[in-house]
């Protein structure tokens, strides 16, 4: 750990726009470089833009330490369906608990709602006869003739990756591991995935939804990490890749590779982390971390300094969130993950007019290829990039330093075709509707992470980042009544920052069902233990020293369905019962809004997570760049921007030291090299002394609480 200190260290973020890269050298420095994404091999736009940072730079290929890297690829595997042909081995009976699920519905009277169609097939889900009972004991012993079936059965069919999930296998793994070995045997270069080891908890679906995910997106996410490793060999590059996981953390290639469920949600989560670091640097106590790209945006909220963790999610809905209050719309994984939601509103998200004649924004994408119909490379339906540029947010001549030129004409006539004709309006009214329409859609998804799990925005800070998100944040804040927006510097690149301040983590789990009592705790101390021994033993095999070895558990009232995440004290006394009893109590109210005195608590799970915390970037470097130079300050022009109500405006047009530590009221736009700040009329913004741009919402420039 001590020798990356030496080193240099980069961070890749992956995003359906851009790609963005962050070099951080052992003396602070920091350079970056934003490359269109290569949809093809998202690794050759990494490669490429390395490449350039070597060609600009004193920086050599050998003198990196490592390479962080948050990537969507798991999760576009999943939302485009076009993961691996996938073969489920289930217990007897239990073929179709893959397609009954929860029996929940996202929205309840919706007559046209269709449920997703199963990862895998009905005609490849095949049963073994084989059982355990509740305690791991063998019932029936494993039957080798229908594991032999099945092997032919999937040999016809050329199964790419196979899922077994066996009933009770979390007691005892002892049959999964059985037939993992005779179809090893017979299938030598196919990935098996047993669920005795992706998920060792207790849940039928839960664990063989997860399973299967796991195996269906499992060949294409170890292609892909071996595409970037040579990729990366052949230019010079041999430092370990450390791939970001759901919950915020890293994790080595080799490992992401085999367990890519915990990779899904690896895009957004870097952000989220790089909030949680400004937050508590800044002192800006509870934010709403927001992160607009070229695909999808992102909420998450952060309490104390710390993003909130969910144990179970769904990818594949309309909205991606982990409310369990609004669950059976996607795919269910149950693994760590921060807790955010995620809808189809980015830059490149393609604007339509349904059936019913009302305007529609995402969530397909035009991506980077062909892209936004302004980026001149074939892209021919409008986006929220064209009617931004419209509307004279962005700038019409070029983006990302002029690395990427516009043509705003051709975005303004596809928009008149396209959207303001068949409505019926002017072209600047309606490139506002779009505008307008995209915020409702993330303002949707800010208040699934605050509103709906009981939290006020209004008394959170929104911090706004990635390479649309300044743009919209400071309309979505007002019409949310939150009265501040804190812009950090490099918002375009804050996700790729954010991987420079993430930790190396390892999580461990056991079902292990009991009444919270004090007769329970020397039980669970054992189990804590043998868990926080596994997990340290994992960051020690790939070189890392821990530093934190935090406990938790899955606790819920007697008779409940679902449990809640509870902190644990790190050793158990007398008294931990009445702490743990209280923090599940003070949870359970702030999520459900009641709790019961004097209702039992069962424990369901324990786990551990330990930590090892390499050298960090801290949040006040992420200004100092020598990678590329803004105008000197006060250097100011105009352009006229559309604001709807507020109509149209000679704008003046900064870049960020040009905004001041003075208030100035909007309409004021600040262009960047990575994004662009709208700061609309009746708001006001001025720099603080890190560099951050702060909007208020309240109006004017005097009297505003900074």
């Amino acid at each position: 750990m001590t020798a990356l200190e030496d080193r240099v260290r980069v961070g890749v973020d992956i995003g359906g726009t851009f790609t963005d890269i962050v070099v951080f050298r052992p003396d602070g420095r920091i350079h970056t470089k934003k490359v269109l994404s290569t949809t093809g091999d998202y690794s050759r736009a990494i490669a490429d833009g390395l490449s350039d940072v070597f060609a600009e730079t004193d920086v050599a290929a050998g003198s990196i330490g490592e390479v962080l890297h948050g990537t969507t690829v798991a999760t576009n595997a999943i939302l485009e369906r076009r993961g691996a042909l996938t073969g489920l081995l289930t217990t007897r009976g239990f073929r179709d608990v893959l397609e009954l699920g929860r029996m929940r519905r996202p929205v309840l009277y919706d007559l046209f709602w269709e449920k997703p169609v199963p990862l895998v097939q009905r005609g490849l889900r095949l049963e073994v006869e084989e059982r355990l009972d509740a305690e791991g004991t063998e019932v029936v012993p494993v039957r080798h003739d229908d594991v032999r079936a099945a092997v032919q059965r999937f040999a016809a069919e050329g199964i790419q990756s196979i899922a077994v999930c066996f009933l009770h296998a979390y007691q005892n793994p002892a049959h999964e591991q059985q037939v993992a070995a005779m179809l090893a045997q017979a299938f030598p270069h196919v990935p098996i995935s047993i669920s005795s080891d992706v998920l060792p908890e207790i849940k039928e679906y839960e664990r063989t939804s997860t399973t299967v995910i796991n195996a269906y997106i499992r060949p294409t996410v170890e292609s892909y990490l071996d595409q970037l490793l040579g990729r990366l060999r052949a230019i010079g590059v041999t430092a370990p890749v450390l791939v970001m996981r759901s919950s915020g953390g890293v994790m080595p290639a080799r490992e992401a590779a085999q367990h890519p469920i915990h990779i899904v949600e690896s895009g957004p989560a870097a952000g989220v982390i790089g909030s949680a670091q400004f937050a508590r640097e800044m002192g800006l106590g509870d934010v709403i971390a927001f992160d607009m790209g070229g695909t999808t945006a992102k909420t998450s909220i952060i309490e104390n300094g710390q993003p909130s963790l969910a144990h179970e999610y769904q990818v594949g809905a309309g909205i991606s969130i982990g409310a369990r209050l609004q669950s059976g719309g996607g795919y269910l994984l149950r693994v760590p993950a921060i807790d955010l939601a995620e809808v189809g509103a980015g830059g490149g998200s393609i604007v339509s007019i349904d059936k019913g004649g009302a305007l529609q924004v995402g969530p397909e994408s035009a991506g980077a290829v062909p892209g936004p119909v302004c980026y001149q490379r074939g892209g021919t339906a409008p986006t929220i990039t064209d009617a931004n540029v419209t509307l004279g947010y962005i700038n019409p001549t070029g983006v990302a330093g002029g690395t990427v030129p516009l043509d705003a004409a051709a975005a303004a006539r596809v928009l008149e075709a396209e959207v303001a004709a068949p409505l019926g309006m002017s072209l600047l009214e309606a490139c506002y509707g779009v505008h307008t329409v995209a915020n409702v859609r993330m303002i949707r998804a800010i208040k699934a992470v605050s509103t709906e799990r009981g939290r006020d925005p209004r008394q959170f800070t929104l911090v706004a980042f990635g390479g649309s998100g300044p743009v919209h944040a400071a309309e979505m804040a007002r019409s949310l009544e939150i009265p501040r927006v804190v812009v950090p510097p490099a918002p375009g690149l804050f996700s790729a920052f954010g991987l420079l301040m993430t930790n190396v983590e390892s999580h461990t789990t056991r079902t292990h069902r009991t009444l919270l009592e004090a007769s329970a705790l020397a039980d669970m101390e054992q189990v804590y233990r043998e868990l926080e021994e596994q997990a340290a033993a994992t960051l020690e095999r790939d070189g890392y020293v821990v530093s934190t070895l935090t406990r938790f558990a899955d606790l819920r009232y007697v008779k409940q369905s679902y449990e809640l995440l509870t902190a644990v004290p790190a050793r158990l006394d007398l008294d931990s019962v009445r702490v743990i009893a209280a923090a599940f109590e003070t949870e359970h109210e702030r999520t459900y809004s009641y709790k019961d005195e004097r209702g039992q608590i069962e424990v369901v799970n324990l786990r551990v997570l330990a930590k090892a915390v390499p050298p960090r970037l801290a949040v006040g470097a992420t200004g100092r760049s020598d990678g590329h130079v803004e105008h000197p300050a006060g250097t100011l022009h105009t352009r006229m921007a559309f604001f709807g109500p507020a109509g149209l405006h000679e704008t003046p047009i900064t870049d960020r030291v040009g905004v001041g530590s003075v208030w100035r009221a909007g309409p004021l736009i600040v262009e960047e090299y990575d994004s662009t700040i709208v700061i609309p009329p009746g708001c006001a913004a001025h720099l603080d002394n890190m560099g951050n741009i702060v909007i208020s919402t309240k109006g004017g420039g005097s009297g505003i609480d900074s």
